[in-house]
């Protein structure tokens, strides 16, 4: 036990030894004044270059941290970007989606509307045709002119002979005479020319439709020579057989351009 206890007051005796260090007199001066000497001539050591190096180091450390910041935002920016583009994109497939389908749904409308206008045209030149037949008997025009739609049902017929010569193309030089618009158009014609045989009939065109006489009149001034000679035929004979009624002579004769036009139909290649 004693034993013990002298090695471990040796051994803290050697650690406190050991925490100074014995330096000559001579030495500790010689010490001193190199550090003396030392800081005398350190500023001209570290002289103005590298401190301004050292100034520019952090300023370009400064630099980088801000470059990082607008790095950062930029990236901030560009997925926010993205994210709109994206967006930009999902609406722009959307709206040509509903596009295609307003397209597709135009189309059926187009073709719906064509079967449509192909079946009302059908119709009128088969009703027609047959009123045209039904017109030539007095007592059934007497009927039909006493309607109430008659007044209606000319203005019509002249709004339908006008599109028809509107339609026709110029290098046509015969019209397809089975073709149902041909045919409708003629039936029309064909009424109005029975009306007009009939004093009766006379009577109401010059009282009630001056339009549809209007319309007969620049039909045949605006019509090309040997362009649906029957249709002409046709509407020459209803302004034959209203001219005979003294006030129908009177408003045709009135009418600008009708006796250069009645000679130029009387002087042209159409028979």
């Amino acid at each position: 036990m004693w034993r013990s206890a002298g090695l471990a007051g040796d051994a803290q005796k050697a650690e406190t030894k050991e925490e100074f260090v014995k330096v000559t007199r001579r030495d500790l001066e010689r010490l001193t004044t190199e550090v003396m000497q030392l800081r005398d001539f350190l500023p001209k050591i570290v002289n103005g270059d590298i401190l301004g190096t050292f100034q520019k180091l952090d300023a370009i450390e400064s630099n980088l941290e801000k470059k990082e910041e607008e790095i950062e935002q930029l990236r901030m920016d560009c997925e926010h970007f993205r994210a709109r583009l994206e967006t930009a994109q999902a609406d722009c497939m959307r709206e040509k989606k509903e596009k295609l389908d307003l397209r597709q749904q135009l189309n059926e409308a187009k073709q719906q509307l064509l079967q449509q206008a192909e079946y009302c045209t059908e119709m009128g030149a088969a009703v027609c045709t047959l009123l045209w037949g039904v017109s030539s008997n007095e007592e059934a025009v007497k009927s039909i002119l006493g309607a109430s739609k008659a007044v209606k049902f000319f203005t019509i017929t002249a709004q339908t002979m006008e599109s028809f010569v509107k339609s026709l193309s110029e290098d046509m030089k015969q019209q397809d005479l089975d073709s149902e618009e041909n045919q409708f158009v003629l039936a029309l014609a064909g009424i109005v020319t029975n009306v007009a045989a009939l004093a009766c009939g006379r009577e109401f065109l010059v009282s009630s439709s001056r339009e549809l006489l209007d319309t007969m009149m620049h039909l045949l001034g605006d019509m090309k020579p040997g362009l649906c000679n029957k249709f002409k035929v046709l509407m020459l004979m209803s302004l034959y057989n209203v001219s005979i009624n003294l006030k129908g002579l009177k408003y045709i004769s009135e009418s600008p351009g009708f006796i250069p036009l009645l000679w130029w139909l009387l002087n042209g290649s159409d028979p």
